[in-house]
C-alpha cells in the first residue's frame, strides 16, 4: 500500500517594519506620528532608514530649538523673494545659525584656485550639427536602414530626399536637419554615436534606440568655449561659501548633540547631512 504525502507551500516571509526605541533630546520626546510625517519627505531604501532619517532631522530641529530658547535668541520673521514668510520659529532658529555659525567670505585667491583645478566645470558644451533618417521598428527596419546607408555613401546629397520619404521623424521636413544638440538632449546612445563620428560622415551602421532606427550624418561640430574667470567668479564664491557653511553647520549640530542626552537617534551613524 502506498501512502502519498502532500506539501504546502510557505509564503515568503516579508521584512516587517519595527520602529526604534522612542526619540528624545533632553528629555523632550519626539512623537511617532511626527516622525512618521516626517519620513515622507526623505527618500530611502527601506522604511526603517526613512524613519532613521526622519527622527534625525526632527531631533537636529529640537536641539537648535532648544538651543535658540537658552540664548534667548529673538528674531522677527521675514519674507523670500517668492513672497513666502517664515514662521516664529523659522526666524528663530535662522537667526541662531546666522549668530553662531561664522563663515568666511571666499576671497578672489581661493575661487581662482577652484577655478583653475575645475576648468572643465566652466566650459560651455560642444554642440553637434546633425541630419538624421528615423525608421520605424518594424521587421524590415534593418534592412531598410542598412539599403538606406548603402544609397547614400554613394550619394550623400540625396539624405534630404530619403528623409522626406523614409524618415517617421517630423525633421523630414527640414530635410532631416535636428539642428545644433547639446549633451543631454538625446538618448545615451545617439549622443555616444556622435562622439566618434567624423564631421561630413555618415554613421556605418544605424543607431538604434527606443524611437526607432536612426541613420545620422554629422555636419557640424562646434567646440565648446572657456567661460572667463570674472565671468563665474561669482558662482564660484557663492558655491564656496555654501559648502563651507554646510560643513560649519554640521559640526555645530554634532557640538549641539554631544552636550544632549539623546534616546533613539545616533547622529554618528548618519547616512546624509544633518541639517539641510
Amino acid at each position: 500500500m502506498s501512502t502519498s504525502q502532500s506539501t504546502t507551500a510557505t509564503p515568503p516571509v516579508r521584512r516587517r517594519f519595527t520602529r526604534p526605541v522612542p526619540v528624545s533630546v533632553n528629555g523632550v520626546v519626539i512623537p511617532s506620528a511626527a516622525i512618521a510625517r516626517e519620513a515622507q519627505h526623505h527618500q530611502a531604501a527601506d522604511p526603517d532608514q526613512a524613519w532613521m532619517l526622519a527622527a534625525q532631522a526632527l531631533a537636529v530641529r529640537e536641539l537648535l530649538s532648544q538651543e535658540a530658547e537658552r540664548l534667548s535668541i529673538v528674531a522677527e520673521p521675514v519674507e523670500d523673494g517668492e513672497g513666502r514668510r517664515e514662521t516664529l520659529q523659522e526666524a528663530r532658529l535662522r537667526e541662531l545659525v546666522e549668530r553662531e555659525v561664522k563663515v568666511p567670505s571666499a576671497d578672489d585667491a581661493a575661487c581662482r584656485r577652484y577655478y583653475q583645478a575645475n576648468l572643465g566645470r566652466f566650459r560651455s558644451a560642444d554642440l553637434c550639427e546633425v541630419a538624421h533618417i528615423l525608421i520605424a521598428n518594424g521587421p524590415q527596419a534593418q534592412e531598410l536602414a542598412g539599403r538606406l546607408i548603402a544609397e547614400l555613401r554613394r550619394q550623400p546629397e540625396r539624405l534630404a530626399e530619403i528623409a522626406a520619404a523614409h524618415s517617421v521623424c517630423p525633421s523630414r521636413n527640414q530635410g532631416g536637419n535636428l539642428g545644433q544638440i547639446g549633451p543631454g538632449q538625446t538618448v545615451p546612445e545617439f549622443e555616444a554615436a556622435l562622439s566618434g563620428l567624423e564631421v561630413g560622415k555618415i554613421h556605418p551602421e544605424p543607431i538604434e534606440t527606443r524611437y526607432g532606427l536612426h541613420i545620422v550624418r554629422l555636419d557640424r561640430r562646434i567646440e565648446g568655449r572657456q567661460m572667463p574667470f570674472e565671468v563665474v567668479r561669482d558662482r564660484i564664491a557663492d558655491y564656496l561659501e555654501d559648502t563651507v557653511h554646510r560643513r560649519a553647520l554640521r559640526q555645530y549640530v554634532t557640538i549641539l548633540a554631544g552636550r544632549a542626552q539623546l534616546t533613539g537617534v545616533d547622529f554618528g551613524a548618519a547616512a546624509g547631512p544633518l541639517v539641510q
